[in-house]
């Protein structure tokens, strides 16, 4: 029997020499426990900062958007205002220079209108220098035909 209670704890002294299996195991289980718990407390940690982080991150990205929007809103109010000045410019230039061919085509219809026979005389001389400088051009741009140089022989 000496045998006996040397390897095995008696429960009722509580000295702790030679624990049964079973004790170990309880232990061990609830250090299991409380190292799952405690692994399972930081895991819950570690998700809290990942969502302030992603968080974080979300009114980062947002902030850039709306200054990104700001940004191009004024980009194109500029676009429009450089646009409707130069508009505005080519719209006054064509509006100058419709009035001073409208003036110069006036004046000149009424000097037809006072000397009809100057300005008929004048087209029908223009016309005639037109039809020579256009034959003059035409004949030194082709070669003599053969059929001429035949006969001059």
């Amino acid at each position: 029997m000496a045998d006996n209670e040397t390897g095995i704890a008696n429960p009722a002294s509580g000295n702790g020499k030679g624990t049964t299996s079973a004790a170990r195991n309880r232990g061990a289980s609830r250090r299991g426990a409380q190292t799952s718990g405690a692994s399972e407390a930081a895991l819950k940690r570690q998700i809290a900062e990942l969502k302030r982080e992603v968080n974080r991150l979300n009114r980062m990205l947002s902030d850039q958007v709306e200054e990104a929007a700001e940004a191009g809103h004024g980009w194109f109010q500029s676009a429009t205002d450089r646009a409707s000045d130069l508009y505005s410019g080519a719209s006054d230039r064509a509006s100058r220079a419709t009035r001073q061919l409208r003036s110069q085509a006036h004046s000149v219809s009424e000097t037809v209108q006072q000397n009809p026979g100057t300005i008929s005389t004048a087209v029908a001389i223009g016309g005639l220098f037109g039809v020579l400088i256009g034959l003059a051009i035409a004949r030194g741009s082709q070669p003599e035909p053969d059929w001429f140089h035949r006969w001059h022989r």
